[in-house]
């Protein structure tokens, strides 16, 4: 018979805070500190294609883009996946948390739940350049014109017309179906990135004694990880009534660390980090985030960048840009691997 006590985690988990106030000036200054460094990193590469007086060679975006898109990649499997691992895995729960590998599953579903968004979005997407783009009356006329046996070279000349006319209006079709493709792509890193600066900005606020080590390395973590975003954000092709979204974007993304730093200081005294809600909460959470950021990562970063893209086609230099440019993206992930150890 199935035990519904399985389901329930044993009473072993912490209950009650441990903080100790220690070194408090040093946690009120990263609200400010984590919020620069934020800012410096999702901020640059805007303001750099923006402004003339720092505008920087193409070179360095591609680099920047790169690397982040590394950055990105190693989030969703060292900073997220691992620490879902940990916490649903903690010895305290026990149960059904002991007799399944959850953070995987939570990963596994939200892989699928974004595969899914990301068929159905770029559905409408296509949809929505055929409405703009219509080529049907071109191909009709082609289809009618090919039942002839004999054609004048009049018909012929207006034949080969339409059909240039309609090889352009694909084209455009395609060049529109990418720019929707990578404005989408924007919005689903911001979400999944956001979703696990909540928890590094509670879990920085109310660390014990290794919060001076954590401290480093998430300063690291939020900067890197904002120049990743930021180099998305200032490469997409926003709509000129839309150019304002990137800013935005980058001011939620570099606000959302130092508010969470803050609402962990105020509630210090009652929040505890190891009781069995907040693993589970936390845990979920961070699976379900790892999932929408491999998934985005190494579909919409990795996948369409190197093969799907224009951008290395071609013939004489796109074999060492393709090189230059999976260096530049095993720098970012190794980079952003690295500081896993600490943060």
């Amino acid at each position: 018979m199935f035990d519904r006590t399985k389901l329930l985690p044993r009473d072993t988990c912490e209950s009650n805070s441990t903080f100790k106030d220690e070194d408090m000036p040093a946690r009120i200054s990263a609200v400010f500190v984590v919020f620069a460094l934020s800012s410096l990193g999702s901020f640059f590469p805007l303001i750099a294609k923006h402004c003339s007086f720092l505008r920087l060679p193409s070179w360095v975006f591609f680099i920047t883009r790169y690397f982040g898109s590394g950055v990105i990649v190693a989030t969703g499997f060292i900073h997220l996946l691992a620490e879902a691992d940990e916490a649903l895995t903690d010895e305290c729960l026990g149960g059904v948390y002991e007799e399944y590998p959850w953070a995987e599953g939570i990963a596994l579903m939200g892989v699928f739940v974004m595969f899914f968004l990301d068929v159905l979005a770029h559905k409408k997407i296509e949809q929505k350049v055929k409405s703009k783009c219509c080529t049907v009356e071109n191909i009709n006329i082609l289809n009618s014109g090919s039942n002839e046996v004999t054609e004048s070279d009049d018909k012929k000349s207006e034949k080969n017309e339409i059909q240039e006319n309609a090889e352009e209006t694909k084209t455009k079709d395609l060049d529109l179906e990418n720019f929707y493709s990578q404005i989408l792509n924007s919005f689903v890193l911001e979400f999944g990135i956001i979703f696990h600066s909540v928890f590094v900005g509670l879990s920085l606020s109310i660390a014990g004694d290794e919060f001076r080590t954590l401290y480093a390395a998430i300063c690291f973590h939020q900067m890197f990880e904002g120049l990743g975003l930021g180099t998305r954000f200032a490469t997409t092709p926003w709509p000129e009534d839309k150019s304002y979204t990137p800013w935005v974007l980058s001011l939620a993304y570099s606000l959302t660390t130092p508010i969470a730093i803050a609402i962990g200081l105020g509630v210090r005294k009652s929040y505890a980090p190891n009781s069995a809600k907040a693993l589970v909460v936390t845990g979920a959470f961070d699976a379900a985030c790892a999932g929408v950021l491999i998934y985005n990562s190494l579909v919409e970063l990795m996948a369409y960048d190197f093969m799907y893209s224009t951008e290395f086609k071609g013939e004489n230099d796109g074999m060492k840009k393709t090189l230059f440019a999976f260096t530049c993206l095993s720098l970012g992930a190794f980079g952003m691997a690295i500081i896993g150890k600490w943060a």
